[in-house]
């Protein structure tokens, strides 16, 4: 500290102008100690370079402790946990690989049903186009003459048509009904007043359809009548549910009850978690008491369940797995003869449909398409423990125009839209006759996009997955004929 007085007195003798500028600061050295400076401009110098001072000494001390940490970092601490980085590496590296799977499925997903939409676009443009034609038509007509209003009719007597033998038919109330005088012997209605003005017929075709309200209705088989409302039952949370599968064991065994509920989310590249629910009061609030993980992919939403098996279609394949729940093995595997898959024969709506498992009354059944079949709908029965086909059918409805399939007491019906709110079930094929038919019996997809529909024949319900909800239907079927 003296050296550094006197220095300082020194300076100060150096001239009256370098004095009035001069100054004196204090801080303490790395090592802690205090320091005095006394510093003045120099009278000969412009500038000189900065190399020492309290901020140097910081800067080293900052730069020395950087020096550490880097020798840390690339010395023998980061070699010590070399092992257990690799490994964390490799975990996050895999895990980065299975969310770059997942985004490609979904891409390849919207991708093809982009191309779907297209092509209905241009359908729909081309129907315009004919309907403006058909309209241009029917402007360039010339309008048909008018004929004048006929007069009232005298009033009809009664007669056998106004009332039958044995009692008044079901229209009879509007044929008799009274007018504004009283008259109950004739027609007043204006709306029947029109040509031929003497005389009018009516015509009704009524088909009776046998109701199921007998005992033996509630065991035995008879035709698809009609379904229920779709009745919710639970959301998916994330876009992984947006399509899925939800199903419970017509035929349970041990472990699992009949109440138990299963279901798979299908949205991805890599389809193996199959979640189960004690029973649907658990399922609606989200609740699995079960979570199995598939030892091989599913593919798409055809899976189904039957007898503690879960049979489903292993991706990129036309391979059928049944899949044990009580061992959680793959309990046999079977290539089906010649099937379509992953989009060669899918449903309407696409996802990858092209193999539909289901069961009804009368066992285990596969709909699906082959290159023989030129896209129309094969129906194949199947042994449930070996999967090896029983018998097959082959239909004249193409599965790529309509957008789902199931199967009740062996026979097959198809829904015609999975967008449409209000659609039909447009077909029907009786396996025991070999013969199709339309129909028209209606059905709702409430939320607009159905990518799943199968029949339960112990709840005698339809199960669904519409647009990320688990959705049933109820069902009536007719009385089963005498054979």
């Amino acid at each position: 500290m003296f050296l550094l007085l006197s220095l300082c007195v020194c300076a100060l003798l150096l001239g009256g102008e370098a004095q009035d500028r001069g100054s004196m600061w204090r801080g303490n050295d790395r090592a802690g100690r205090c320091h005095y400076t006394f510093s003045v401009p120099s009278p000969s110098e412009a500038s000189c370079p900065q190399t020492g001072g309290p901020e140097v000494e910081g800067l080293k001390a900052r730069l020395s402790l950087l020096e550490v940490l880097v020798s840390r970092l690339t010395g023998g601490e980061i070699g010590a946990g070399a092992g257990a980085g690799m490994t964390g590496g490799s975990g996050s590296q895999s895990g980065l690989q299975e969310a770059l799977n997942q985004a490609v499925g979904e891409r390849n997903l919207l991708r093809g049903e982009k191309e779907r939409l297209e092509r209905e676009l241009e359908g729909l443009q081309r129907r315009v186009e004919e309907m403006r034609r058909e309209t241009e038509k029917l402007r360039s007509r010339p309008c048909p003459p008018q004929t004048p209003m006929a007069p009232p009719s005298p009033p009809l007597q009664d007669s056998g048509l106004m009332r039958p033998a044995g009692g008044s038919s079901p229209m009879s109330h509007l044929m008799a009904r009274p007018n504004r005088q009283g008259d109950t012997s004739g027609l007043t209605d204006p709306a029947w007043q029109y040509r031929p003005p003497r005389f009018q017929e009516l015509k009704a075709e009524v088909t009776e359809v046998p109701a199921p309200d007998g005992p033996e209705d509630s065991t035995g088989c008879g035709q698809l009548v009609s379904v229920g409302e779709p009745v919710a039952h639970r959301k998916a949370d994330t876009i992984a549910g947006k399509y899925g599968v939800w199903m419970q064991d017509p035929e349970a065994v041990s472990p699992y009850g009949p109440n138990m509920v299963w279901r798979i989310d299908t949205v991805g590249s890599e389809i193996r978690q199959l979640f189960g629910y004690e029973d649907m009061e658990q399922l609606s609030k989200g609740f699995p008491s079960k979570v199995l993980l598939l030892p091989e992919a599913v593919e798409s939403t055809g899976a189904t369940l039957y007898r503690g098996s879960l049979y489903y279609q292993r991706r990129r394949s036309r391979t059928i797995l049944r899949y044990d729940l009580a061992s959680e093995t793959i309990a046999a595997r079977r290539e089906l003869p010649h099937a379509g898959f992953h989009g060669q024969f899918p449903y309407s709506w696409g996802g990858y449909t092209d193999i539909d498992l289901g069961v009804d009354e009368q066992g285990l059944w596969a709909v699906y398409s082959t290159s023989k079949a030129k896209g129309a709908i094969v129906i194949s029965q199947l042994d449930p423990h070996s999967l090896e086909v029983k018998r097959s059918w082959e239909t004249n409805i193409r599965k790529n125009s309509v957008a789902n399939s199931f199967v009740i007491c062996g026979r097959l019906y198809t829904v015609a839209s999975y967008t449409s709110p209000n659609t039909t079930i447009n077909y029907m094929y009786d396996t025991e006759t070999s013969e199709g038919k339309a129909v028209a019996i209606p059905f709702r997809n409430k939320f607009r996009y159905n990518s799943m529909i199968d029949y339960n024949p112990a709840q005698r319900k339809l199960f669904s997955w519409d647009n990320f909800h688990i959705v049933s239907y109820d069902l009536r079927l007719g009385r089963q004929q005498a054979k």
